[in-house]
């Protein structure tokens, strides 16, 4: 057995490392056709609409059924008809929410009680309802106040008003319609595809004229799975999928439900395969393409002006979703076009809460307050990653390091893959190689650096970790229930720790104490979670098989899409207590709603292409629209060797990504910024520096976003929510709420760009302070020493310009602040600042710099932890320059007043700026410069 193991360990390394790069085996992963559900319940929809009008919808209300409780929700029954006339009982319950947002929830009775008779009498007999558990921030969402929700009843509908929100909730054909202002923005089942797979035996469904099988329903792989490796699948429940239509009302721009490698906004999916959300390991992926990937957030939502509507699908489960947009045409609920989708989960309960706000960022925050805001992270995290699949030992690491500065560029991580464990065993060191790791940790403290290594929640068999998890029985188990799952993945044959298990999260900290055998005395290493798809090489579709089951008896069909979040949460947790009042970081490959709590992510494993570099950009602005805005791309591709031309202008777009990490595969060519000679070194350089230098403007936008949930790099349709010709802009975008607006250089040999202004304010170079004005493209020259940023008049930013060799190492630098001016001739922006590692922010030990100027003075009011130790010693810190740029005509004598006193401050111009050199002000306190 061992020979065996060591053979398919050597088979899998030669077919994944050794394989040439050709692109995703698609026929590995399922179609829509090829998957039962989805199959069963796009063949209703069709049967559906042919049936038109005639069709008689089998979903009711039973009116005496309905219940209302004081705190605004309602429960009630929904009878699903069978062919008899007997009927199936689904409770539901609909609840407003705080932030007037409407949670509804559809179970099945049957399946709430044991005794169903199914192959495994061990499993978890209801349908799995704990997504929510985990995805909300705190596992409930809070209920609106008692009193603010007006019900009643009538003889056909039950009405729910609360506010300027109004939801209405028809009995037959069941149907629930959200108004906002008067105006119906969402319906649920609008086209009554609503389809929830009641229990039945695999007797009862092929009895001869079965009740429980309707004229326009399907069979196909009801009681197995008939997709390659899936076939052993044993379906215990059967059928058992939820499925139903949304309708976005006089919506033409939908967004959302990464992960994929397509477009900012939606496509049509009519005649092809709809978007899937199943996390897998996807092996070279397409651009353009709506094949799942390797994180899910079951969250989608539409834009016209005045308005933003949202659906969050809360369901963990394999699941497919297909939209449509609909011209106008009679309804009995609307007229009006809109765009329509269609939700397909394989198993679970229904559980969707619809979100109806006025613009995009006040939905943004209303989905970041039920779900969580993104972690405030820790400075270090914003800088520069330098990674590769695998630095050879600690001298190569070291080498590295040193070459960084030797050339000037700076940096605060490096990363560590695989190969340092000793045979691919996590939580150990390849000793040979890296014999004293906390000797070249602090090497890399002396500077501010820090060092990521690489675990994955597979686990090599036979040794003192995966042993432990055996005889704990902390693993992923088999289908019958009893023994540890054992699959293949990098270290050959191996085990899952099964992180829902709280018990298997503590046995997971264990391993992360001080003076662990991976984590040392150190405290600068922090964790990668890789392949927790979970990536299963043997498995069906490259990951886990859907009948193995994990704590409380849920199988992983109901769990897949969330198992990965449990693991870097498990990981999250398991820092948090090793470091003392130190914010963790971890990256994560596989993530779901919520993930954005604990972990950063990045795209996976990208190729050297140009289109893949111009795919990045609109893949990690859907992120940011979903509440995930700490996401990246592999800089220079993952897969190749990408030209020098490439090289430089991905480090031209990787500086804008909020993860920005160099990455490649073990076959690629070593290309750390300096290999490629100059020019381009110094390009890269600059474009790195940059960064650096904007840090205050990066780490502001990350504490706006964990606060408010605003996007950290954010499309342009955010800043111009009712300009309808932005929507569809998915090549520029804006850092935060800082007026810089980025169109990154994507095409190969490419000198110009064709910027689209969203709007008629002023819009000034970055570099050259040359201004644009007007609505619409703008062509500017981009050589390859350029990047074509620009900064929208009427803000303030706030920079850090002078060279340090990481960020740690920049914390009381002089600030040098830009002020554009509007075509008003005024200007405010924001700074944010703490320590940028501990959790005493939490405690009050921040400050808030808000900068105004209105056409004649310049101010700094400073809100916040004034008498805290952090905030106390920026009295060190100071503004070393202030650059207007507009039009400012200057008096002679500028006069800065901070503290009780004034000075005046020398001042020079230049084409198209004014400079105020080293005017002294302190930035933790209140100042005003007069011009």
């Amino acid at each position: 057995m061992r020979v065996i193991s060591c053979l398919f360990s050597l088979w899998i390394s030669i077919v994944f490392i050794c394989t040439p790069v050709e692109g995703v085996k698609s026929y590995l992963f399922k179609t829509c056709e090829q998957s039962g559900f989805c199959s069963r319940n796009r063949h209703l929809a069709g049967e559906i609409a042919k049936a038109g009008g005639e069709y008689q919808p089998r979903y009711s209300v039973n009116i005496e059924s309905i219940l209302a409780h004081d705190n605004g929700t309602v429960s009630g029954l929904i009878e699903k008809s069978l062919n008899d006339g007997s009927v199936v009982g689904l409770p539901f319950t609909i609840s407003v929410l705080e932030d007037s947002n409407l949670r509804l929830t559809i179970d099945e009775a049957r399946r709430l009680v044991g005794g169903l008779g199914v192959s495994n009498g061990k499993l978890k007999t209801r349908r799995y309802n704990e997504a929510a558990d985990w995805a909300l921030q705190d596992g409930k969402p809070r209920i609106a106040e008692k009193g603010a929700v007006e019900v009643k009843t009538s003889s056909d509908s039950l009405q729910l008003k609360y506010g300027e929100y109004e939801t209405s909730v028809q009995y037959y054909p069941f149907k629930v319609a959200v108004k906002y202002k008067g105006e119906t923005q969402l319906i649920l089942n609008h086209d009554n595809l609503l389809n929830i797979e009641h229990f039945r035996t695999k007797e009862e469904q092929t009895a001869e004229d079965s009740i429980h099988v309707s004229p326009e329903e399907s069979t196909f792989d009801s009681f197995q799975d008939s997709f390659k490796d899936s076939k052993k699948d044993k379906l215990p429940f059967g059928p058992e999928s939820v499925s139903v239509d949304v309708s976005f009302v006089g919506y033409d721009h939908v967004y959302g439900i990464p992960e994929h490698a397509d477009s900012l906004e939606l496509k049509d999916t009519v005649g092809a395969e709809p978007y899937r959300l199943y996390n897998v390991d996807i092996f070279e992926y397409e651009i353009n393409s709506r094949l799942p990937m390797y994180g899910a957030i079951p969250f989608m939502f539409g834009v016209k002006p005045g308005f933003a509507s949202g659906v969050f699908w809360m369901n963990s489960a394999d699941t497919y979703v297909d939209i449509e947009r609909v011209k106008h045409g009679e309804s009995t609920l609307t007229t009006e076009k809109r765009t329509t989708s269609h939700w397909m989960s394989e198993s679970g309960v229904l559980d969707v809460v619809f979100f109806v706000k006025e613009s995009p960022q006040e939905l943004s925050t209303s989905y970041g307050s039920l779900t969580g805001f993104v972690q405030l992270p820790n400075l270090f995290s914003l800088g520069y990653h330098q990674c590769r699949w695998n630095y050879n030992d600690e001298s190569d690491v070291l080498q590295v390091h040193n070459n960084m500065d030797k050339y000037g560029i700076p940096y605060d991580t490096i990363w560590l893959d695989i190969e340092y464990t000793e045979e691919k065993k996590y939580f150990t060191w390849k000793k040979e190689l890296f014999p004293d790791p906390d000797r070249m940790l602090s090497v890399l403290d002396e500077t501010g650096r820090y060092m990521v290594v690489i675990i994955d929640p597979h686990l090599k068999v036979n040794y003192e970790v995966s042993d432990y998890v055996v005889k704990h029985s902390l693993g992923v188990r088999d289908s019958d229930c009893k023994k540890t799952y054992h699959g293949h993945c990098w270290p050959g044959e191996s085990v899952w720790i099964d992180t829902l298990d709280p018990e298997a999260s503590q046995y997971w900290s264990e391993l992360y104490v001080n003076g662990s055998r991976l984590m040392g005395n150190s405290q600068n290493l922090h964790i990668w979670n890789d392949m927790n798809e979970p990536s299963v090489f043997n498995g069906p579709e490259t990951s886990a098989p859907k009948d193995l089951v994990h704590f409380q008896n849920w199988e992983h069909r109901s769990v897949h899409n969330l198992y990965g979040m449990t693991f870097h949460e498990a990981t999250y947790d398991a820092l948090k207590t090793r470091f003392y009042n130190q914010r963790p970081f971890i990256l994560t490959r596989s993530f779901f709603s919520g993930s954005q709590r604990t972990a950063a992510m990045w795209t996976g494993d990208n190729m050297a292409k140009w289109e893949y570099l111009r795919g990045s950009i609109p893949m990690v602005l859907t992120l940011n629209v979903v509440g995930m805005p700490f996401a990246g791309a592999d800089v220079g591709g993952f897969f190749g060797d990408p030209s020098k031309e490439l090289l430089v202008r991905w480090y031209q777009t990787g500086i804008w990504y909020p993860f920005f990490r160099a990455h490649a595969h073990i076959d690629s060519r070593r290309r750390e910024p300096w290999i490629a000679g100059e020019p381009y070194t110094s390009i890269m350089r600059d474009a790195v520096r940059l960064r650096y230098a904007l840090l205050p403007v990066f780490y502001t936008a990350f504490q706006e976003s964990h606060t408010v949930g605003t996007p950290v790099m954010r499309p342009v349709f955010y800043e111009t929510p009712n300009n309808v010709a932005s929507y569809g802009i998915e090549d520029e975008f804006f850092v935060g709420n800082s007026g810089l607006l980025v169109k990154p250089v994507v095409d190969e040999g490419a000198t110009s760009v064709d910027v689209y202004l969203p709007d008629d304010e002023l819009y000034y170079d970055f570099q050259t302070f040359i201004a644009l004005h007007g609505q619409g493209f703008h062509t500017v020259e981009a050589p390859l020493e350029k990047i074509p940023v620009f900064i929208k008049g009427g803000h303030v930013v706030a920079m850090k310009q002078r060279y340090r060799r990481s960020s740690k190492l920049m914390k009381y630098d002089p600030y040098t602040l830009v002020i554009a001016l509007s075509s008003k001739g005024s200007a405010s922006g924001k700074l944010y600042i703490d320590d940028g590692e501990t959790f005493d922010n939490e405690l009050g030990d921040f400050v808030n710099v808000a900068f105004t100027f209105d056409g004649r003075k310049l101010s700094s009011s400073v809100t916040g932890g004034l008498d805290q130790p952090f905030v106390q010693s920026l009295a060190r810190v100071t503004v070393e320059r202030i650059i207007f740029i507009g039009d400012l005509k200057p008096s002679k004598e500028i006069k800065v007043s901070q503290g009780g006193e004034q000075w005046v401050a020398q001042y020079e111009s230049s084409e198209g700026a004014i400079t105020i050199k080293n005017p002294q002000v302190k930035i933790n306190s209140d100042w005003t410069v007069s011009v």
